[in-house]
Formats: C-alpha cells, sequence, structure tokens
C-alpha cells in the first residue's frame, strides 16, 4: 500500500473516517451509505478519548472545505462535459448539480474529516484512559 495510506499518515484518517489521534476509533456512529444518520458523529473517540468537537462552533470552518470540495466536483464536472464531451452548457450544469447532491454526504463526512485533522496530530501508542 502507499505510503499516504498507511496508518499514522493525515490522508489515512481523512479517508477512512478515523480519529486523528488514535486512528483506531470512527468519527462517525453509522456507515457512509447508511440512510439512518448519516451525519452523527461520535463526541470523543471510543478508543483513545479524544474529543471531536475541540470547542463550540468547531466545524463551522468545515464548510469551506466544503465549498472546495463541491466547487472542484462542479468545475471539474461542467469541464469535462462541456469541453471534453461536448455536452449542452445547461445539461453540464445539471449534469455537475445532481453529482453535488448525490455527493452530499460524502461531501460532508470528508470536510469534517479534513477539519478535525487540521487541528489534531496523530499520536501513537495512544490508550483508553483507566
Amino acid at each position: 500500500m502507499a505510503k499516504f495510506l498507511e496508518k499514522g499518515s493525515k490522508s489515512y484518517s481523512i479517508l477512512n473516517y478515523k480519529c486523528p489521534r488514535c486512528h483506531e476509533g470512527d468519527l462517525f456512529k453509522t456507515p457512509m451509505l447508511s440512510f439512518k444518520k448519516p451525519f452523527e458523529m461520535y463526541e470523543k473517540c471510543p478508543v483513545c478519548e479524544q474529543k471531536y468537537v475541540l470547542e463550540p462552533g468547531f466545524y463551522w470552518g468545515s464548510m469551506y472545505v466544503a465549498y472546495a470540495l463541491s466547487g472542484g466536483w462542479m468545475l471539474s464536472t461542467f469541464g469535462i462535459c462541456f469541453f471534453v464531451l461536448g455536452i449542452h452548457p445547461l445539461v453540464s450544469v445539471g449534469i455537475a448539480a445532481v453529482g453535488v447532491f448525490a455527493l452530499y454526504v460524502w461531501i460532508f463526512r470528508t470536510s469534517r474529516s479534513i477539519w478535525i485533522n487540521l487541528f489534531v496530530s496523530f499520536k501513537a501508542f495512544v490508550t483508553k484512559k483507566a
């Protein structure tokens, strides 16, 4: 496996939605494709007890990350549809918009995972408090 996807790297924690401190506990209570409470997060890591909300309103900043992810999706999808495939501009925008709505849960979870990983570092051999 590529080194940047191994445990101990930020990308491992972000892409697997794991605790940024121990890389063991999950950030979210349900699987990605769960239709029951897909946005519900744990308050703290079930393994190392790292708090996931570092301060009130902590995840407001993840909106900027979500904006970048959705904007990147819209621009790249529109560019491929319009410039490469030659699809009409309005249809290209529609395809891109449908894609953003379909990826909403992924964008939400990934932006939160990126945001918390900006502020919490990996610490090997962290054990749960007794």
